[in-house]
This record gives C-alpha cells, structure tokens and sequence, in this order.
C-alpha cells in the first residue's frame, strides 16, 4: 500500500485507505514558480502511483490565479493535467483525498490547526475542507532559485524533471546548472543504454526487482530510491539486456523520464 508522510502529524498514512477506490489528488498553489511546479510534479507522481496500485485517481489544481500558464509549463515537464479545482469540485471521489501544498502552505495551516483545531479550511490550506473532507496533506520543499525563467529554462524539461526526481520531495532542491547538466548527462546516458538493451529479446521484469522498485515509490514517494535502483541494473551482470530494458520501461511509468524515448534510433 502506498504510503505517504501526511504533513498535519509527521506519520506515514495511507494515500488511499480504500484500495482501489476513486481518489482526489489536489495540488494546491500560490503563483507560478519553481515551488509551484514541483508541487505539480510530486502530485503526478502520487497520481501515477496510485494508478500502479490499481487505484482510480482524479488531479484537480487550486490557489492559483495563473492556473493556464502553470498548467502549460507542467505538460512541458510531463506532468499530467489537472483540472480547475474551483469549477469541477469533488467530483467522483468516495471522499478520500490528498492534497499536495508547498511546505510553507503546510507549515501555515499546521500552526492553525494547533491553535484553533481542525474545524475548517483556511486561506493558506489547511487539511479538512469545506464539507469536512478530511484530506492527508504533503509538504513539498521549495526549488532554489524559486525565481527561475521558466520560459527558458523549460527548454530541456525532461532535465529539470530529473533534476527535481533526484532529490526527495521533503528535501530542498538546488536547480543550477551543474544539477542540470548532471541530469542531462544522465538522461543522454540512460536513454543510450535503454535503446541498446532493445535490440535484444525481451526478458521479463525479476519479481524481486519489480518489488524493489514497487516498495520504492510506495514508501513516501521515493523517486531517489527508484533511480538508485535504475543504477544498480545498469551494471548488475546477473540481468539480461532484455530485462534491463524492461525494468527501465516499467520505472519510467512512475518517474516519466521518457527513458524508452530513442529506442529504434541508429546505434
């Protein structure tokens, strides 16, 4: 069962206490900036986290005036889209829900909630909403520099979403451009041995690796596991090319690296 550390108490809950039930993942945001993004980003992992589950998941975005801009920069980065929060409400959920804030929005409503109790929602995001939902809440770390050039520094998306992959969503990230080159370098070099292993037969997933990875991205989200993992089957002799290639594909239906991208392209 995924599991997620719900900001209110620092314990792990379940993301989605009824398995298999219709779930709402809310992203909830203040402006258009790097923190903005990666709250976007850590709400499309759990969404494609919960779908690996077999759990139906439904995104919506909040908070935000600059709602289509942030949803354009977020399919540049493969990030799935998110309806308007606002105009759709509930909708299909059974009433459970996550709700994906930036860690000072969390911090925010945390501090009210301990002073007032968890009679409502306030204006920063709190985590019972109006009809009394009661929605575990992530905290996303802020992106340094929060101020980027989005318009430009989007030009290589799959890059910064490594980049962001590479750090755990509780922890501060620093977007340079050595974090970008380093994802650059890593990507070119993935998708190079991806498209290799290929040309060989296919080999199924290890069910050994196939749990790794599965217990990996059901612990809190943990992109940085899944890459380690990724890593270790670059160079484990005990696998087959076809395996290897087989492992990367099924990873990236988490990670959304498009690591399958130059298969079929000449040597």
């Amino acid at each position: 069962m995924l599991r997620i550390i719900d900001a209110r108490t620092g314990e792990p809950a379940p993301a989605a206490p009824a398995r298999r039930a219709p779930t709402r993942v809310e992203a909830h945001v203040r402006g258009r900036d790097a923190d903005a993004l990666r709250v976007l980003l850590v709400a499309d992992l759990l969404m494609r986290a919960l779908e690996l589950d077999g759990t139906p998941a439904w995104a919506v975005l909040t908070g935000t005036a600059e709602a289509d801009r942030l949803r354009k920069d977020a399919a540049a980065l493969g990030i799935r889209p998110f309806e308007d929060g606002a105009a759709t409400g509930h909708g299909p959920a059974t009433g459970q829900g996550v709700r994906v804030v930036a860690e000072a929005t969390a911090a925010g409503a945390a501090e009210l909630v301990a002073e007032f109790g968890a009679e409502g929602e306030d204006e920063g995001g709190a985590d019972r909403d109006e009809d009394g939902r009661d929605e575990t809440t992530v905290a996303v770390a802020p992106v340094r520099p929060a101020a980027l050039d989005l318009d430009s520094d989007l030009a290589d998306p799959d890059a910064v979403r490594l980049a962001l992959l590479e750090r755990q969503h509780h922890a501060r990230v620093e977007l340079d451009a050595t974090a970008l080159d380093e994802a650059r370098d890593t990507l070119a070099r993935l998708r190079r041995a991806v498209a290799d292993w290929a040309r060989h037969p296919s080999r199924p997933v290890p069910v050994e690796v196939r749990d790794r990875l599965r217990a990996a991205w059901e612990d809190d989200l943990d992109a940085p596991g899944v890459l380690r993992l990724l890593r270790r089957v670059e160079t484990d002799p005990d696998l087959a090319d076809g395996a290897r290639f087989e492992i990367c594909a099924y990873a990236d239906r988490f990670l959304g690296l498009h690591l399958t991208r130059d298969v079929g392209s000449p040597p």
